[in-house]
């Protein structure tokens, strides 16, 4: 393709002010193919400040790319997700079925719970989230006596357990009254807490053996499906 010699004259007035291939393609209007400008300038002689400009407006020019592919990125992230939750956002109703909830519950238990202790549940976590849906599994698969709960706060050493028992508390419905006495692990004495967010674990006992027999019997019909 041929081009105006006004085109090729502006393009190299353009270069020599320090602009980018793009730049001038920009200004002119159209789309000059890189071999062809590139032949243009061949004999031009940049300024030290020319090629600091060119190579400053490239650099910028690939930030800007990379900026608008991230949130191209992130919105096709976005989208997938949704995808995803519309699939499965109706299993939620399956759990108002007791049967399903308590399997539910004893997949959770059977792979955060304890199996030794049989006179009782045992149950750990830092997540208040899985904490949470730990209880509210129980509760909503059996009549509970809430004075059969205990928890027991296990934390780093600077920590501030008054607070965290409060916290954890508030999370599972458990009077502090039948809070244990927490557990400060020795060996983060003068180690500072690298996570911001960490509230500790919180162990949650229950004492049922039939709870327990219960629960352990469940895992084992599943897992032998």
């Amino acid at each position: 393709m041929t081009y105006d010699a006004l085109i090729k004259t502006k393009a190299i007035s353009l270069r020599k002010g320090g602009k980018t291939y793009n730049e001038i393609n920009k200004a002119l209007d159209t789309f000059i193919p890189k071999s062809t400008i590139s032949y243009w300038f061949k004999n031009i002689t940049l300024s030290k400040k020319q090629k600091e400009r060119i190579d400053g407006n490239i650099s910028k020019n690939i930030k800007l790319a990379q900026k608008k592919a991230l949130l191209v990125n992130k919105k096709n992230r976005q989208n997938y997700l949704l995808s995803i939750h519309n699939r499965v956002k109706h299993l939620d109703a399956t759990l108002l079925n007791r049967d399903v909830a308590k399997i539910a519950l004893a997949m959770l238990y059977l792979g955060e719970g304890s199996k030794t202790n049989r006179g009782s549940l045992m149950f750990g976590n830092s997540d208040p989230e899985i904490i949470k849906l730990f209880l509210r599994f129980l509760r909503e698969c059996y009549i509970l006596d809430e004075s059969k709960f205990r928890c027991t706060v296990q934390c780093r050493a600077d920590q501030n357990v008054k607070k965290l028992e409060k916290f954890w508390s508030n999370s599972t419905k458990v009077p502090l009254r039948l809070f244990y006495k927490a557990q400060v692990d020795s060996r983060t004495i003068g180690k500072a807490s690298k996570k911001v967010n960490y509230k500790g674990v919180c162990r949650i006992d229950y004492f049922s053996a039939d709870i327990f027999n219960e629960l352990i019997e469940v895992s084992r019909v599943i897992c032998k499906m």
